[in-house]
């Protein structure tokens, strides 16, 4: 499919600015958390982005976007999916910002992914801001489970090169899988995930945009301005 081959081509060329290797913000005031949900009937999709203050990650702004879904659903090829309503919400989050955030956390992946180049980051080196991808669930690689400690990791390898970590972020609580996005590195990265999961197993920035998302997935269903879709149940990309 011609539209497959030309996003997998988008992918290898952006990937070249991504910087994977840099040593991420020293202080971080503000995170804005990303997420999507989706109609399981329809191609119908609400984006949400959500902005939280340290130190006590408390929401400071948030803005959702709503509309169809303008590429089909293909491993390795959701930010592509993802990206239109994600970037709507960010501009509709950034009138009530005074300034940008320090960090972007996705649920997603980012160099964790066939061709280096998940979901983290596209958005990142499209927003040119650090960005950390964080995913419930493994998409490539190999790793082994970390211990069972809180901020126990272990590496995933792809073709033998560390691309992200399994990462315990609750004693005893199953891992989850982090990448670099863009601007920070795997230190960096982990020691913010750590930071913003003080209560739960995913960030305080995964659990409130999941929420937003979905619920004003819910009310777009409910208003009918959806045409004819039809909600079986609600949904998030993962990949």
């Amino acid at each position: 499919m011609r539209q497959v081959e030309d996003a997998e081509a988008v992918q290898e060329a952006l990937r070249r600015r991504v910087r994977a290797d840099v040593p991420g913000p020293e202080a971080v005031a503000t995170v804005a958390g990303f997420d999507v949900a989706y109609d399981t009937d329809s191609d119908v999709v609400a984006g949400a982005v959500v902005v939280l203050a340290a130190p006590d990650w408390t929401v400071i702004a948030s803005a959702t976007a709503t509309g169809r879904a303008a590429f089909p659903y293909v491993p390795g090829l959701l930010s592509f999916r993802e990206m239109p309503p994600l970037l709507d919400a960010w501009n509709n989050v950034l009138p009530q910002l005074t300034a940008p955030p320090d960090l972007l956390v996705c649920d997603g992946h980012g160099i964790a992914h066939p061709r280096r180049f998940g979901l983290a980051c596209h958005l990142g080196v499209t927003l040119d801001l650090p960005t950390i991808g964080v995913a419930k669930t493994p998409f490539v690689g190999t790793h082994t489970a970390p211990g069972p400690l809180r901020g126990e990791r272990t590496p995933i390898l792809l073709d033998d090169e560390p691309v992200g970590a399994a990462l315990r972020t609750r004693d005893g609580v199953r891992e989850v899988y982090l990448s670099v996005g863009h601007r920070t590195n795997l230190d960096s990265a982990c020691r913010w995930v750590l930071d913003l999961c003080s209560r739960y197993r995913l960030p305080e920035t995964t659990r409130a945009a999941d929420h937003l998302s979905r619920t004003a997935l819910a009310a777009r269903l409910r208003s009918g301005s959806a045409g004819d879709a039809r909600s079986a149940g609600i949904t998030d990309g993962s990949r």
